[in-house]
């Protein structure tokens, strides 16, 4: 299949595309590298530095290229920067996905894998969380995502286009010694704890530490990016088949901030300072996705669902590439 990644010189989106190469795919990536790396692009794919808010831009790559098929990773993603910045989300996201499927549409490309978020569930009634759980987007970030969802919701209704929304909290992990996380800033639990196994961080700050949870921190759903890999991909190759679904994405079992500072410790070698420091606003306790009906429908088993197998991959990918994709 000809796909189309956009967002695929970022983090998750270069995992995709690698696996997708692997699996005999013809791959076009456009990145406008804001968050994305060039160098995390596998060499078998078409990259085009492009910006989804260049309709014309877009046109000249469907004609060009005829993709038959969207995954779509170009996003702001950060929810903090949400609050201060709304608009940001609340109208590049949802613009520029707009964007994208109206192209799509006008070049007959009717199948769509969206990376959204879990985020959509701000304080779920079940943990783990259900697909059926009542929407509540915790964000700007995540009412973007549900946006977009909608409008693909819609986009099946009037055009026929079949799509597959992924909801998931933490990607995490190294796929290989040459793709691994790599923002600027860096927001992420992992990477920052091992920032200071490096060297490059002088400690660690937990954001709390009298939750209602077993040792006090905020226990999350930590997923190895090479699995969130292979749950876009069987979602793509099932659209034609079972047609449009909403799927909540998760590693089945959640783990704190002390137990990924522990686990840390014991790969690094390394005594990772941490110092208590105020709650975030609006952190709930627990956050853990289901992901049952994934695994009913699509046969999706995360294989790497081991923190410290998890953890173990970023330190290699981190020692190897301490400066990530500077050069």
């Amino acid at each position: 299949m000809k796909v189309l990644v956009t967002g695929g010189a970022g983090y998750i989106g270069s995992t995709v595309v690698s696996e997708l190469v692997k699996a005999g795919d013809d791959v076009i990536v456009v990145d406008n590298l804001y968050q994305g790396h060039a160098d995390a692009v596998d060499s078998k794919a078409v990259f085009i530095e492009a910006d989804l808010a260049d309709q014309a831009k877009l046109e000249e790559i469907f004609a060009t290229h005829r993709p038959e098929a969207i995954m779509h990773f170009a996003s702001y993603t950060l929810v903090g920067e949400s609050w201060d910045k709304p608009f940001l989300y609340l109208r590049d996201n949802v613009v520029n996905a707009l964007n994208l499927v109206e192209t799509a549409v006008k070049y007959d490309c009717k199948k769509f894998i969206l990376s959204s978020t879990a985020n959509l569930f701000d304080e779920p009634e079940r943990i783990p969380i259900a697909p059926d759980e009542r929407i509540v987007p915790g964000s700007p970030y995540g009412e973007s995502k549900y946006l977009i969802e909608r409008l693909l919701h819609w986009m099946d209704r009037v055009y026929g286009m079949k799509y597959a929304a992924l909801r998931y909290f933490n990607a995490c992990g190294a796929a290989s010694d040459v793709l691994g996380e790599h923002h600027d800033p860096e927001t992420h639990i992992i990477p920052l704890v091992l920032e200071v196994a490096l060297g490059q961080r002088e400690k660690f700050i937990i954001f709390g530490d009298d939750y209602d949870t077993p040792d006090g921190t905020c226990i999350r759903d930590y997923i190895h990016v090479l699995d969130l890999a292979q749950a876009h991909i069987l979602a793509l190759r099932d659209l034609d088949e079972n047609g449009s679904r909403t799927y909540n994405l998760g590693n089945g079992q959640g783990f704190s901030v002390k137990e990924v500072i522990e686990t840390a410790r014991e790969i690094t070698g390394h005594p990772i300072p941490a110092e208590i420091g105020e709650r975030r606003p609006g952190d709930p306790a627990i956050l853990v996705a289901d992901s049952e009906k994934l695994n009913e429908e699509l046969g999706w088993v995360p294989k790497y669902p081991s923190l410290h197998d998890i953890i173990s991959s970023a330190w290699a990918w981190h020692v190897k590439n301490p400066d990530g994709y500077e050069k």
